[in-house]
């Protein structure tokens, strides 16, 4: 089986873009990204599932290497179903932030900066301990281990 390189490389430049955009701070280009990594996977797809074939109906003297398979087919409609439904989510949500600021672009989240600039220290959690803190002890004092009487 020869794989054609011109779709692969098609597959390449779209997910590449698909990948920038999707980067990007504006959702239309957000959406647009989505867009184009649908396609380039849907390429990907039809490009990993082999050569033509006849369509997969039973023919009689027909051998089974002559069909062509239709997993990557139902893969594909199964993603455009998919993909469809992300685009429409996001068409949603792009119009309902036009609706309510008049801008496309996403904000920096101030919890989120405050978050990102904590430290990992958490001084509950991360203090140094006293080597023996059990508040069981025997008649003089000392520390009861467990199993010790």
């Amino acid at each position: 089986m020869s794989v054609n390189i011109t779709f692969l490389v098609i597959t390449g430049v779209l997910l590449a873009a698909g990948f920038y955009l999707v980067l990007e701070r504006t959702l239309t280009r957000v959406l647009l990204g989505i867009m184009l990594l649908g396609n380039g996977i849907n390429l990907l797809i039809l490009t990993s599932g082999g050569r033509r074939g006849v369509a997969p109906l039973f023919q009689s003297g027909l051998a089974a290497e002559e069909y062509s398979d239709p997993l990557p087919q139902a893969l594909i409609l199964t993603a455009i179903v998919i993909t469809f439904a992300v685009t429409a989510f996001l068409l949603a949500m792009i119009y309902r932030s036009w609706t309510l600021t008049s801008a496309d672009e996403l904000a920096d989240d101030t919890e989120d900066i405050k978050v990102s600039q904590k430290t990992a220290y958490d001084e509950e959690e991360d203090s140094p301990v006293a080597e023996d803190t059990t508040e069981f002890v025997d008649e003089e004092g000392r520390p009861v281990r467990e199993g010790e009487e």
